[in-house]
């Protein structure tokens, strides 16, 4: 499959966009985005694994094509993402499944393969990202994610996601183009800005559990691969080590070139991950 179906699902009383990829009777496994971003910057890595996989890709509440909160501090928190998570495994009968998650997804991921879904996770990708976040790095993020400038036309958004998310590392012309499709929405006025909620900031309130996980993280039995840009300033050296030596003891892979987060998009990226998901 080169293209995924997109489909919604009602998922604890709101409609979530999901991209779907491969045979839906070969193993699952799910990819979750990062903060800000949706279910389509998976596609190139989805494209490569579809053969293998029954590849679901949600664009996470608030963001892409799915509805937005009605309650932003109750509803943009990882518990309540989680929960959205299994209650589509459920809807598709999905007793185990594997989970490949960047930045936010990899902190689902985490609540998740250490609590409600521990034993039912049985591979677990963590792209950089990690227990705890430093507040350099948070006030980064909610600074650009909660102050997005306005635009006159697509191109100009292109060439704004481009600056932003150069850590993801080097994108072919038609990566960016699609993360700018993806991206965009058109506001009354016509005018071009990102396609998410500015409330999902909100992930970032001191009552949420975003960056205080070292107890799901020790609890994680799953076989994990942590996924780290050299240049992050999300997860430093020193933190990816300390994850090596708890919990799950994860295996470690460095992407030299990229920082927050590596967009899993290239070979010398992709093949890694399926090796270790086939192990």
């Amino acid at each position: 499959m080169t293209q995924p179906i997109s489909r919604y699902f009602n998922l604890r009383d709101r409609e979530i966009h999901v991209s779907q990829w491969g045979a839906p009777e070969k193993p699952a496994l799910v990819m979750w985005h990062g903060l800000a971003r949706t279910g389509r910057d998976f596609d190139t890595i989805a494209r490569a694994l579809s053969d293998q996989y029954f590849i679901l890709a949600p664009d996470t509440l608030g963001r892409g094509l799915s509805q937005w909160a009605e309650d932003p501090s109750r509803e943009y928190r990882l518990d309540n993402f989680g929960a959205m998570a299994m209650e589509l495994l459920d809807q598709f009968g999905i007793s185990t499944c594997r989970w490949i998650g960047t930045s936010m997804g990899g902190a689902i991921g985490m609540h998740l393969a250490g609590g409600p879904m521990r034993g039912r996770i049985s591979h677990l990708v963590i792209n950089d990202i990690g227990p705890e976040i430093p507040a350099a790095a948070v006030e980064r993020i909610s600074t650009y994610v909660g102050n997005p400038p306005v635009f006159d036309t697509i191109g100009a958004l292109e060439a704004w996601l481009r600056t932003v998310y150069a850590p993801f590392g080097p994108l072919a012309d038609a990566e960016w183009r699609m993360m700018a499709d993806s991206s965009a929405r058109r506001t009354d006025g016509g005018k071009v800005t990102v396609h998410y909620d500015l409330a999902i900031v909100a992930q970032f309130d001191a009552t949420n559990d975003v960056g205080d996980q070292w107890s799901d993280f020790d609890a994680i039995t799953a076989p994990t691969l942590l996924i780290r840009g050299v240049e992050s300033d999300l997860l430093s050296d020193d933190l990816a080590a300390r994850m090596q030596t708890r919990g799950p003891r994860p295996q470690r892979l460095d992407i030299a070139g990229a920082g927050h987060a590596p967009a899993l998009n290239v070979a010398t990226q992709i093949e890694p991950v399926r090796a270790f998901l086939l192990g």
